[in-house]
């Protein structure tokens, strides 16, 4: 009798949601909460490792949308943080790591990780409507696709970090100045995202991974979750 095999997909969803669970339990429940949350950047460099095992196929177009989306994250950060002039006042605490003029490294592979799992969500969603109107004899232009992966890509995003910020700031990873999450983080979010989400739908790799479709779920919910902890 042949043992049973996993794919990467499987594996990795089985570690996100391990721990994520955790991590949230910990959180929540534990007398060990301050461990939990500065273990915050283990877990998300083992996210991003996740998502790049679990890409198909590893071609200089992925590397470079990789660096390009790291590179952006960091560059607009450093912006915001110093000058204000990007997301509104705000400032990073010690959890998340080292920093480079006053910004976490890890912030920059966020930036990747959040963008990466809407645009796969995105292309995910646009396979099933593809099938969908194909079934019933119609077809989507591929500018109307384009147009709606790049546009509905970063309204995706800008949710996930509306989900993410009051929790972020609850766990001390950034304070922003007078307690309060301006509209302006929401719209430069937007506006970046739309930026590397048109760079995401020209360069030339697989788009499809799964992975990153079940991580930004796991994520949403984990965020959702302890939103009113």
């Amino acid at each position: 009798m042949k043992g049973i095999q996993f794919s990467k997909n499987q594996i990795a969803t089985f570690i996100a949601i391990l721990f994520h669970v955790s991590g949230w339990i910990g959180i929540v429940f534990s007398p060990y909460k301050d461990w939990f949350v500065s273990h915050t950047p283990l877990n998300l460099i083992l996210m991003a490792i996740l998502l790049v095992w679990c890409q198909s196929e590893k071609n200089i177009g992925f590397f470079g949308f990789f660096l390009a989306a790291f590179l952006t994250g960091m560059g607009a950060e450093m912006i915001g943080v110093n000058t204000g002039r990007l997301f509104g006042s705000y400032q990073y605490g010690t959890i998340m790591g080292t920093t480079f003029n006053k910004v976490p490294w890890l912030i920059g592979l966020n930036w990747f990780v959040v963008v990466f799992c809407s645009a796969s969500c995105m292309q995910q969603f646009q396979d099933w409507v593809s099938k969908k109107t194909a079934s019933s004899g119609m077809e989507i232009s591929a500018k109307i696709a384009s147009l709606s992966m790049i546009i509905d890509g970063a309204i995706l995003a800008v949710f996930f970090d509306w989900i993410m910020e009051p929790v972020a700031v609850k766990l001390g990873f950034w304070q922003w100045a007078n307690q309060e999450i301006p509209l302006y983080n929401y719209v430069c979010w937007f506006l970046i995202s739309l930026a590397l989400l048109f760079l995401f739908n020209k360069v030339g790799f697989q788009k499809r991974n799964h992975f990153a479709v079940h991580l930004f779920i796991i994520q949403s919910l984990f965020f959702l979750a302890l939103r009113n902890y």
